[in-house]
Order: C-alpha cells, then sequence, then structure tokens
C-alpha cells in the first residue's frame, strides 16, 4: 500500500462517496496489520469524535476488505496495546500433574525392576507410598498404567533408562508342526542337513539327508550352499531317487526348509510338509542318527570344500545310497510296552530297507511307475553285500584322492 501521501478527512469522505479514486495493493496479513496501526496513529483515531472514527472504521473497511468485525478487533487492539498485530496462536495445554522429578523416578523403579508391565509397575508406585511411606512417590502412587506408558515415551525418560530389544523373528505359518503319522506305509521323509565345517573363514560343503521313517530308505545328497537358489534342485533330486511315492516332509526348523519356495516346490508335489515340534528333541531322531553313522562315518568331521558337492553328490548316488539301501543292515525298532502308559524302543532285529520296504502292505502298488519291483530286486542282486561294500569303498578313496582329503 502507497501510504506516504496521506489524505485529509475531507478527501476519505469524498472516496468513501466514490468520487476519488485511490490505489491499494497489500502483501499478506502482515503489511495490512502494519498500514492500519499506521492510519490509526497518523489520524490520532482516540481523539477523534464519534463520527470521524466512523469515517476512519469505514475507510479501513474500505482499503483493506476486512469485515466490520475483524476491524472492531484491529482497532480494539490498538486502543489496549498501541499496536495492531495477528494474535499468536497459543495451543491449549493441559496442566502438567506429573513433574521431571516424577519422571525420573519413574525411570529409576524402572530400571530397577526390570522394566515391569504397567500395571505390575503401577502397584509397585502406589506400595512405595501407602505401605513404605515414600512421600517422593505421593503423585506417582495414583497414576494409571496408560500414562506410565506415555511417560515411558519422553526424552526425559529415555535420557535415564533406554531399554533395547533385538529384532524379533517373523514366524511363518509354514508346515504344520506335529508328528507324521505313516501307520505302517512307507513316503514319509525325514530330512536333516549336516555340515562339513568351516576353514579360514570357507563354508565347507552341506550334506542333505533324506530317510524314510517306516523302511529307513536313506538318500544323500550335497550342495554347496544352503540358499534357496542351491536346495531346490538338490531337493528335487533327491525325492527323484526314492522308489516309491513322497506323501510327507518333515525337518527341523530351519530356514533352508521352511521358506515359501519348498513349500511351493512340496506343494506342487503334492507332499505334506511338518515341522519339529518345541520341547520333542527326538523328533527328528531318525535323520539324525543316521547323520552319524552314515555320513559322518564315511566322510569324517573335517572341512571339505564347497566346489567339491557334485563330485560327492555323484559317489553318494552311483555308491554310497544303493550301498546303503541295499546291502546295509539298520536295526528295526519295536515299540515295548512297560505298563501305567510307558513304552520303549527295543531292537532285536536287522533288515535292510529293501527288505523293510517289502515287508509294507501293498509296497508295490506304492512304487512309483518308471521304477517297477523288478527293477529294485535286480538291482539287489546285482551284487553281495560284502561285493557292494568294496565297491562303495574303492570309491570313496578314490574321492578322498580327487578331493585332497586324507582317509581316517
Amino acid at each position: 500500500m502507497d501510504d506516504t501521501k496521506w489524505l485529509s478527512l475531507e478527501q476519505i469522505r469524498a472516496f468513501l462517496a466514490g468520487a476519488h479514486p485511490v490505489e491499494f495493493a497489500a502483501q499478506g496479513r502482515a503489511e495490512i496489520y502494519g498500514w492500519v496501526e499506521r492510519v490509526l496513529v497518523h489520524y490520532e483515531y482516540p481523539r477523534q469524535g464519534k463520527a470521524d472514527k466512523g469515517l476512519l472504521r469505514r475507510y479501513v473497511e474500505k482499503m483493506t476488505g476486512l469485515s466490520r468485525a475483524q476491524v472492531t478487533r484491529l482497532i480494539k487492539s490498538y486502543l489496549e496495546t498501541g499496536r495492531v498485530k495477528a494474535a499468536e496462536y497459543k495451543r491449549h495445554q493441559f496442566a502438567a500433574r506429573y513433574t521431571q522429578a516424577d519422571v525420573h523416578l519413574l525411570a529409576y523403579v524402572d530400571k530397577a525392576h526390570g522394566n515391569l508391565s504397567g500395571p505390575a509397575t503401577r502397584r509397585i508406585l502406589a506400595r512405595e507410598f501407602e505401605v513404605y511411606g515414600q512421600a517422593a512417590y505421593q503423585r506417582l502412587a495414583r497414576i494409571s498404567s496408560a500414562q506410565i506408558y506415555r511417560l515411558r515415551a519422553s526424552a526425559g525418560y529415555r535420557k535415564r533408562n533406554a531399554s533395547y530389544e533385538p529384532t524379533r523373528p517373523t514366524v511363518m505359518a509354514i508346515g504344520e508342526r506335529r508328528r507324521p503319522q505313516p501307520n505302517g506305509q512307507p513316503g514319509y521323509l525325514r530330512i536333516d542337513t549336516v555340515h562339513q565345517g568351516d576353514f579360514d573363514g570357507a563354508k565347507g560343503v552341506y550334506h542333505i539327508n533324506a530317510v524314510d521313517e517306516v523302511t529307513q530308505w536313506q538318500v544323500i545328497a550335497a550342495t554347496p550352499k544352503i540358499s534357496e537358489w542351491w536346495l531346490i534342485p538338490v531337493l528335487e533330486a533327491i525325492l527323484e531317487q526314492f522308489p516309491f511315492e513322497i506323501r510327507g516332509f518333515h525337518s527341523d526348523n530351519g530356514s533352508e526348509y521352511i521358506n515359501y519356495d519348498v513349500s511351493r516346490l512340496l506343494g506342487k508335489l503334492l507332499i505334506e510338509q511338518t515341522k519339529s515340534r518345541s520341547r520333542h528333541s527326538n523328533d527328528n531322531g531318525l535323520v539324525e542318527a543316521k547323520n552319524g553313522a552314515v555320513i559322518r562315518k564315511h566322510l569324517g568331521y573335517g572341512y571339505i570344500d564347497a566346489q567339491h558337492a557334485e563330485e560327492i553328490t555323484r559317489f553318494y548316488r552311483e555308491h554310497l545310497n544303493p550301498y546303503v539301501n541295499f546291502h546295509r543292515p539298520c536295526a528295526v525298532p519295536e515299540q515295548q510296552q512297560l505298563g501305567k502308559g510307558k513304552s520303549k524302543r527295543v531292537y532285536r532285529r536287522w533288515a535292510t530297507p529293501y527288505e523293510l520296504l517289502q515287508e509294507a502292505a501293498g509296497w508295490e502298488e506304492r512304487l512309483r511307475p518308471e521304477i517297477p519291483a523288478a527293477h529294485l530286486r535286480t538291482q539287489a542282486g546285482a551284487q553281495t553285500d560284502t561285493q557292494a561294500a568294496i565297491l562303495m569303498q574303492e570309491a570313496k578313496r578314490d574321492l578322498f584322492r580327487r578331493i585332497g582329503r586324507k582317509i581316517a
């Protein structure tokens, strides 16, 4: 607004009557309020008569575009304070009931008790005042649980008592947490991973061990890594080596098996996936026993570089797996009842997995179409047990020479 040339009261009266043009261009509320203040000061508004006050009021309304009520408020502010300025916004705030000392005292109590829940902490604060007569707890004695949580979120509290929790693992709803129920039928696998040690920061090869619960038919393979990208092809190859249809897949809770890629693979093959239960250490005991009796017995505990996974898998497929399933007897468990609902396993009989497969009811009907019973009989009778063992040991020595490993 251009206020370098002030108008007289007569000129203002003529302007309001529409006889005199006046230019006005204001930028923002601060400039408008500043101009109103200068007008009221220049024309000495408090000393004017009622008629001239009304004239100045209409002049301000005309020039600023403000409403009558707004101009009245501005003039009232000028009469009370001598200034025309925007009122500062003051957010409504409730009166503070708890002081900074109370916040520090709450942090002190939480730190001492290990950050209990709100209701438990509330009871402790009440007891400090009511039972033990601690005057410092008088206000906190009536605090609510919700207010405790609000104070815990304040900056003053966190400076006195900052607690950090590690990231909690995400629960994956994959696989049913229960023990498989094969009901005497083959096709329910127990699977586990065996790691062949570390050396100088490098990971060794991983063995994937799968054992049928009923027949103890065992298939082993090796992989350089247990990520999904490496593991899925290995699992597919393992499932194809079993002569019968696979109906169940049971593992521990390791992420190499409890993931969406494995779940999709098993779902595509209509295989039921289950996983070990908490506080049941023997849920996967069968395959863990085979880890030591077969894999550790023949491959040992020393480090084997992951680059040899393909050669080890070839040895498993061509020599060790056939030997274990057709020529190596294993203990057959029997349940012996002890009374009072107790039972124990006894091992009175030894048989090969192939012999146990033949004992399953309707076993030939459960074989995969590309592996008929005649093929299994031919494979089992091609060598004696000792001949198969000798050939397997020769292949193992040749494998160890290629990978630079000594036989223990």
